[in-house]
């Protein structure tokens, strides 16, 4: 049954985080100075088990939800994901399973498992093509060749076209545009290129850092003719732009700039249970108390649905210094 929010907007797509745990310290996500040695993350037992984030998501369909869509964190630390991807593979209705993942533990044995398992779709973030860039965007010193390899591992178990997502922030990798959409132009796979965006508190966001998409577009252009696309589905966050030769497409998300609100169709689930309604939300809704207090599917879709109607978060079209400085949970704890 299709749940609509107090704009009209029905429920489709589900993120799901199965660690807020990762090995990169990108500073737009997880700086180390705050996510350092010390930082307290979650334990064990405050992870939803596979088995109720599995439960979870065949009463999201029930609502309408035909995607799902893995997150961290960096899910490839959660030890057998494809375990999960097994489960959800087998929900009657849900027609799209994807990943997200920075590459890092990627290996052609792990690609082949997440494609065995059900795994339909995997995107690698690459924020930059430049070694030295890149290993000061991760901040850990994480070197580009093994990245650049889970691309084409990724590809050779099936997992094609692969999406390539890249952060775009001024004075950082803004000159990586034209290189990344040059290296994988004709390749099959899409390129995106993201605003940087103030999600959470500890990313230091400064609206003159953002590289508007109508830049990233015009950058582009320079270089090659594009004509704009369709969206493939109603929600698509990417303006979608092909090559007039044929080459392939790109996209470019611009939360920031051009807001996208209107057609929000996700809910997003943290690692520990908590359902939040959008990904600048302040405050999520604890599922996991439901889940380990005995409550059955009825009254947990009941809950969902309820949360879902009274939904009227629109956060990228309302921003401003005000909103911005909100607290809002960290994109580490919900995904991307």
């Amino acid at each position: 049954m299709t749940v609509l929010d107090t704009l009209g907007r029905p429920l489709r797509d589900l993120r799901i985080s199965v660690t807020d745990r990762c090995n990169f310290r990108c500073p737009y996500c997880m700086p180390k100075e705050v996510f350092g040695p010390h930082f307290t993350f979650l334990h064990r037992d405050e992870l939803l088990t596979f088995e109720e984030l599995a439960r979870l998501a065949r009463i999201f369909v029930r609502h309408g939800v035909e995607k799902v869509r893995l997150t961290g964190g960096e899910p490839l630390l959660r030890r057998d994901v494809e375990r999960l991807v097994a489960q959800l593979a087998a929900i009657e209705g849900l027609d799209d399973i994807a990943l997200t993942t920075n590459g890092s533990l990627l290996t052609r044995e792990k690609a082949r498992a997440l494609k065995d398992a059900g795994l339909r779709r995997i995107t690698i973030s690459l924020d930059s093509l430049d070694d030295a860039v890149f290993r000061a965007m991760n901040d850990v010193d994480f070197p580009l060749a093994r990245v650049l390899d889970a691309i084409d591992v990724a590809a050779d178990a099936g997992l094609a076209p692969v999406k390539i997502d890249a952060v775009v922030k001024r004075g950082m990798n803004e000159a990586d545009v034209l290189a990344l959409a040059r290296r994988y132009r004709g390749s099959g796979h899409i390129v995106r290129f993201i605003e940087y965006m103030d999600v959470g508190n500890t990313n230091r966001w400064r609206a003159e850092d953002v590289v508007s998409g109508r830049e990233i577009l015009e950058t582009l252009r320079r270089e090659w003719a594009l004509v704009p696309a369709e969206p493939n589905y109603f929600g698509e966050v990417a303006e979608r732009w092909l090559y007039a030769d044929g080459a392939g497409e790109v996209g470019i998300i611009t939360s920031v700039t051009q807001p996208f609100c209107g057609s929000c169709a996700r809910a997003r689930l943290s690692a520990s249970g908590e359902m939040y309604l959008c990904l600048f939300a302040g405050t999520g809704y604890d599922l996991r108390k439901l889940l380990r207090g005995g409550a059955g599917d009825d009254e947990i879709s009941s809950v969902i649905a309820q949360l879902w109607r009274a939904r009227d978060d629109r956060y990228s079209e309302l921003r401003s210094e005000e909103t911005a400085a909100t607290q809002k949970v960290e994109m580490s704890h919900i995904g991307g």
